[in-house]
């Protein structure tokens, strides 16, 4: 699966994904639906994890 499956509890994944790395912003955790790719960029360059383990992670939070 590569895709995000966030939709309508991104709150608590937020929550979740802050406490995993207490480093990232508001900014960087800003998720609007579409913006994927954008998201996961950030995410990437913060956490120095590939696209792939970002999605298996956050889907399984």
């Amino acid at each position: 699966m590569d895709t995000l499956e966030i939709k309508g509890r991104w709150h608590e994944v937020k929550g979740k994904v802050k406490k995993a790395y207490a480093d990232l912003t508001e900014d960087d955790l800003k998720y609007d639906e579409g913006q994927e790719e954008e998201f996961l960029g950030k995410l990437q360059k913060k956490t120095g994890k590939k696209r792939e383990e970002l999605i298996k992670w956050i889907n399984t939070l």
